[in-house]
């Protein structure tokens, strides 16, 4: 597996990362414990170094789940959480990045993780409450105390990124990033090029949709599953999306691929810093996914793609109005 740097922070990854969640939460129902550490654990045997959780995935569920897998490789990889939510009754309710909630969840993760530190703390989703730079503030203390490792930030602009960075380099910021929702292209990824910020995209695979494996008939249950409320989710959105699928089937066809390795391929491509985390649930999403690691699309590759997707115009909010209300 090849290793990608996270801008200036010194940590080193797998140059693709493996994101937990929908093995506890998110996407359908949640699997047996037993076969969540089998995925996890084939995972590190194919050379994924690098994994995603938070706290309110399930909520507190997935952390135990990683944690109890990777007991046996602990210092061979890089464990990502994060803090932010208010959880109230199992929900979330909305944001909290007061410092006494950050530590007290930093405090969970690690019993929950069954580590001593965290590798990369991200905040969730930025709190309209408290100033970034008491956020960044707290985060700095917890870092001089070994807690944690290094710091991020999910969801959040330009301008929180450069006022979090100005009181402790930030390592890596994730949003959600990728050929179907490309705005993190008109400031934060030009923010974390000019401070030597990494890139974690989630969504790389559209939520899904860039698989090619849902069309108009798809249906998704409101009780297990995020997407029942995504407004590019909806029947008509996904038909109208259809064209962007058609694409990268064709494109993957002329490259003896999968639309998931071309979708994957195209973000790897776009800077050498930035490291995308698609959710994968089974072992054979593992064995595809990591393909696209060797995948090279040349220049003229990207420039056809850039063409094609000016001709369609994807439609629907990448999420419903209340994530989005949580993000900057």
């Amino acid at each position: 597996m090849k290793t990608r740097k996270l801008g200036n922070s010194g940590l080193e990854v797998s140059a693709l990362g493996m994101g937990v969640m929908n093995l506890s939460f998110g996407t359908g129902i949640a699997v047996e414990e037993s076969e969540g550490i089998k995925v996890i654990r084939a995972a590190v045997e194919k050379g994924i170094t690098f994994f995603d959780t938070a706290q309110g995935y399930g909520p507190y569920v997935n952390e135990k789940l990683l944690g109890e897998a990777l007991v046996p490789f602990r210092k061979d990889v890089v464990i990502a959480t994060k803090f932010g939510f208010k959880l109230e009754n199992g929900a979330i309710t909305g944001t909290d990045s007061r410092p006494e909630n950050i530590r007290a969840v930093a405090e969970a993760s690690l019993k929950s993780l069954k580590t001593d530190y965290i590798d990369l703390f991200y905040q969730h989703r930025v709190d309209p409450n408290v100033p970034i730079e008491e956020v960044a503030g707290t985060l700095k203390d917890l870092i001089n105390e070994g807690k944690i490792l290094h710091y991020g930030l999910s969801e959040a602009g330009a301008s929180t990124i450069r006022r979090a960075h100005a009181i402790h380099p930030v390592a890596a910021v994730q949003n959600q990033y990728s050929i179907w929702t490309r705005e993190p292209e008109l400031e934060v990824l030009p923010t974390c090029e000019e401070l030597g910020i990494g890139f974690v995209p989630w969504g790389p695979l559209g939520t899904g949709f860039l698989t090619g494996t849902i069309d108009t008939n798809t249906k998704f249950d409101s009780a297990t599953d995020l997407r029942a409320s995504f407004p590019r989710f909806t029947q008509d959105a996904i038909k109208a999306n259809m064209p962007l699928v058609e694409m990268l089937r064709a494109i993957a066809k002329e490259k003896n691929a999968t639309p998931v390795q071309i979708a994957l391929a195209w973000l790897l491509a776009q800077k050498p810093w930035i490291v995308p985390i698609p959710g994968m649930d089974k072992i054979e999403y593992i064995e595809d996914n990591i393909k696209s690691v060797d995948l090279e699309l040349s220049n003229a590759d990207l420039t056809y793609i850039d063409d094609q997707l000016k001709a369609i115009k994807i439609q629907g909010a990448r999420l419903d109005e209340g994530l989005l209300s949580m993000s900057e």
